[in-house]
């Protein structure tokens, strides 16, 4: 099964009218779609977004009209083939996430990807961005970062990982949702005890809050807090010096989690177990995506490639 996708004979000379457009759109607050988002919406000969829910309330508060065409996770590689195609004919295509910057822990990398490898034109519509909004409201230093995205859903996943990233100097910025934030600040306090630790949440909407406290007692916050509503940024301080000279000693000394393990045998032995347990192929590559820092097409392949042994 091809890794790539392709456009075949059939693709056309670029024209010149033709375009793909990415655009950010607000997290919360509608006030913050920019008018050269909105135009790009009025002016779009065909709108794609990962859940026309969401994408028609919004073009109903601009007062635009138009049919939709979904672009999730589950279909966007089939389309993207077809839409480039379209982009190169001269069609303007818009394309949005529910919510920020497509392609940021949200579809659109592969589209984009074709786009750019057919010589399609492409720009992005710069927009809200929830990792960069939470880094900058939390206080913690933001001169490096780091974005990983969601953390494993299982315990011990979610810690090995936070230990793989514990050399990074720079802060941490994770996306979670409102089930599981008590886990990921649990297995962050379990990670990185010394550590400030800022949970963002509601972000530009009414109820925006932001709980800030070394990691431990953060988790103790929220524990005692119950359950917290609306999706949510962690923002974890970088290390300090003495942190990654500790960090730099223990490599010496060999105690890497997994340092001397084959990252693609880890993979293939995660793929085999998943699957003897019944989990379906698509939510299998996307959570093996997260974990091993991949594409998530990559992986689907591997899936179906050890599904047919």
């Amino acid at each position: 099964m091809p890794n790539t996708l392709c456009l075949g004979d059939r693709a056309k000379r670029p024209d010149s009218s033709g375009l793909l457009s990415l655009v950010g759109t607000p997290i919360g607050n509608l006030g913050d779609l920019s008018p050269r988002a909105a135009e790009t919406f009025r002016t779009a000969d065909l709108i794609c977004c990962e859940d026309t829910r969401v994408t028609s309330k919004l073009l109903a508060h601009l007062g635009i009209s138009k049919s939709l065409m979904r672009c999730d996770d589950n279909v966007i590689a089939q389309r993207a083939p077809e839409l480039v195609e379209r982009v190169l004919a001269g069609e303007r295509i818009a394309f949005a996430s529910d919510a920020g910057m497509p392609s940021v822990s949200d579809p659109g990398q592969v589209l984009v990807e074709l786009a750019r490898r057919e010589g399609a034109p492409v720009e992005v519509i710069p927009g809200p961005s929830a990792c960069v909004t939470a880094l900058v409201l939390s206080g913690i230093p933001s001169d490096q970062f780091f974005f990983e995205g969601f953390l494993p859903r299982k315990h011990g996943e979610r810690v090995r990982r936070l230990q793989r990233l514990a050399s990074i100097p720079g802060a941490l910025i994770f996306y979670e949702s409102p089930y599981r934030a008590e886990a990921s600040l649990k297995a962050i306090a379990e990670v990185f005890p010394q550590r400030m630790v800022a949970l963002c949440r509601e972000l530009t909407k009414l109820h925006e809050e932001v709980l800030r406290a070394p990691a431990p007692e953060l988790h103790e916050q929220v524990v005692a807090r119950g359950e917290l509503k609306g999706e949510m940024v962690i923002v974890v301080a970088p290390p300090t010096q003495e942190e990654l000279e500790r960090h730099e000693a223990a490599l010496a000394a060999g105690s890497q989690v997994n340092a001397a393990a084959d990252p693609d045998e880890l993979l293939r032995s995660d793929i085999a177990e998943a699957l003897a347990a019944g989990e379906p192929a698509n939510a299998l590559a996307k959570r093996l995506a997260q974990k091993y820092s991949r594409k998530k097409r990559d992986v689907y392949a591997k899936v179906l490639e050890l599904q047919q042994q």
